[in-house]
């Protein structure tokens, strides 16, 4: 008697969608269910382990590079696979969701990568998951267009060799995917992306000469790093690629993983192609794991934490160095300054920000950054044009004056900066304005000039959490309370009925963004993730 067919995946509670059969197929789907089968096991039990490293750093207030993986640092004669030449420049990385008209305009760009965000740009409504998809098979197949119905605008792609190279991040490991379910437990977010991107566009992509690159977000560890290598070597084999044709950039965006940035890309050697500088991020993971660990762990407010702050400097020098070191890509933070269309001089003094930033990182060594508009692409080529010229890279830059301690990577009481009421006024109002655009579906959201994602709404609650549970005083005397908290909360809900009017008031989610906002910042539970408790909530 043969075995029974395994159960097929469900997709539960979803409305159906235009043209979803051609991303839902049942052999996509059968092939994210033997995914879900495989590795989410393994990914419950590292959520597991990241509880108690956690409860750990709770009883010790420090980390420490490693004594188990000594060896793998101490080997000088290991390197990463040789970048393909698809990811060999990547001077200028252009961020953002895949929504239709951001596809268009990500692969136009004139950046040398693309971030199709399928994480912190995009809140993970199933359309958006769903079709966000199908606009990466369209633009792999040059079948994608797009008019926008307000401007009559038409945007198209241009030639294959002016467009960026794709490299797709999936969803964190901690988020799970509702609508698809098997046996009723519901898939990984991480595991629904990767698997229906990988299934229907990996040999598109060898076709077209480039490959199924993606970046991993929100690593912990290097036992986080080992289970995707083990997901790519399974999935290369089950739609039989060659091993070695994926490519993952890992984000540096949690405090645990600087620590363990050799090992991470050890684990990933025949597939990873580089790490990244993920700032806002990194900043709530230092605040979340030290979040008990008193007034020394206390960040300021969170522009007034620069890429020169001591304990950032260790990072992403560490960071440069280690990559160099194993042959692969370093790719600096976030320029997320959004351009005004009606105010030059915002637009003079932010311009000359982002050129020192970029300017910065390529002298420090890194090999390309993040910008999070096109008009800032031209900026950020300026600045690694004039480091690397013709070069598509410097890698054999190997930063060996670099020495970092373990200490340095979160001496946070070396900033002289001191957490403000204005901080405080600033992490409410970007906090309640996020989150009610994410609760419509948006993830990548233009706030005060900025480009704000998850990872701002993180720091925000994180930041009011933090100062709350110090007894933080600012400048003007004023006791960081929930009770302040609550009052300045009111304030920014009323100046935003006012600024938009009554009826736009009513029509968005506001209150429900405000009250979401105060539930994670002022909860003694601290949650592990904003976005855990806002799914919920999510349409």
């Amino acid at each position: 008697m043969s075995a029974p067919a395994p159960s097929p995946l469900a997709i539960v509670d979803a409305e159906p969608l235009p043209r979803q059969d051609e991303v839902l197929t049942d052999a996509a789907l059968a092939f994210v269910a033997e995914l879900h089968r495989q590795f989410t096991p393994r990914r419950d039990e590292l959520l597991a382990r990241r509880g108690e490293r956690r409860a750990e750093i709770a009883r010790t207030s420090t980390l420490d590079f490693l004594p188990e993986t000594a060896a793998i640092r101490a080997d000088d004669s290991w390197k990463v696979a040789p970048a393909p030449a698809a990811l060999n420049d990547r001077r200028v990385e252009i961020t953002g969701p895949t929504d239709r008209k951001m596809t268009i305009n990500a692969l136009n760009s004139g950046a040398k990568v693309w971030l199709a965000d399928f994480e912190d740009a995009s809140a993970p409504t199933w359309e958006n998951v769903v079709l966000g998809q199908l606009n990466l098979i369209d633009a792999y197949t040059r079948s994608i267009d797009f008019t926008d119905p307000k401007s009559g605008k038409s945007y198209a792609l241009r030639p294959a060799d002016e467009l960026a190279t794709v490299v797709t991040r999936p969803r964190g490991w901690h988020l799970n995917e509702r609508h698809l379910q098997l046996d009723g437990t519901p898939v990984p977010g991480a595991l629904v992306d990767f698997g229906l991107y990988f299934f229907h566009n990996a040999q598109r992509l060898i076709d077209l000469g480039k490959g199924p690159y993606f970046y991993l977000p929100k690593t912990e560890s290097h036992l986080e790093a080992r289970l995707w290598n083990d997901i790519f070597v399974f999935a290369q084999d089950y739609v039989g690629i060659p091993q070695g044709t994926v490519r993952a950039t890992v984000l540096i965006e949690t405090i645990t993983a600087a620590y363990e940035m050799e090992e991470i890309l050890y684990e990933l050697r025949d597939h990873a192609s580089g790490l990244n500088a993920g700032r806002w991020d990194y900043l709530f993971s230092i605040v979340k794991n030290f979040r008990d660990g008193g007034s020394k762990f206390v960040l300021p407010d969170r522009n007034a934490v620069t890429m020169t702050a001591p304990f950032m400097r260790a990072y992403t020098e560490l960071l440069v160095r280690t990559c160099h070191k194993r042959g692969a890509h370093a790719i600096g933070g976030m320029a997320a300054f959004i351009p005004s269309r009606r105010d030059a001089e915002v637009n003079k003094v932010a311009f000359e920000k982002v050129k020192a930033d970029k300017d910065r990182e390529a002298n420090d060594g890194f090999d390309g950054s993040w910008v999070a508009h096109p008009d800032l692409v031209p900026i950020a080529m300026a600045s690694f044009d004039a480091v690397l010229g013709e070069k598509p890279n410097q890698k054999e830059r190997l930063r060996e004056d670099v020495a970092v301690a373990a200490g340095d990577l979160i001496a946070i009481d070396t900033l002289d900066a001191r957490p403000t009421y204005e901080g405080l006024r600033n992490a409410v109002a970007v906090g309640i304005r996020y989150i009610e655009a994410w609760l419509r579906g948006m993830g990548a959201v233009a706030i005060f000039n900025l480009m704000e994602d998850a990872a701002t709404a993180e720091i925000s609650r994180s930041q009011i959490w933090q100062w709350i549970n110090a007894d933080v005083v600012f400048e003007n005397g004023k006791h960081a309370t929930a009770e302040l908290a609550r009052e300045v909360a009111a304030e920014a809900l009323a100046a935003i009925r006012a600024e938009i009017g009554d009826e736009a008031f009513t029509a968005g989610k506001w209150q429900q963004a405000h009250d979401l906002l105060l539930q994670v910042s002022l909860d003694q539970d601290y949650a592990d993730f904003l976005t855990l408790p806002a799914y919920e909530q999510l349409g």
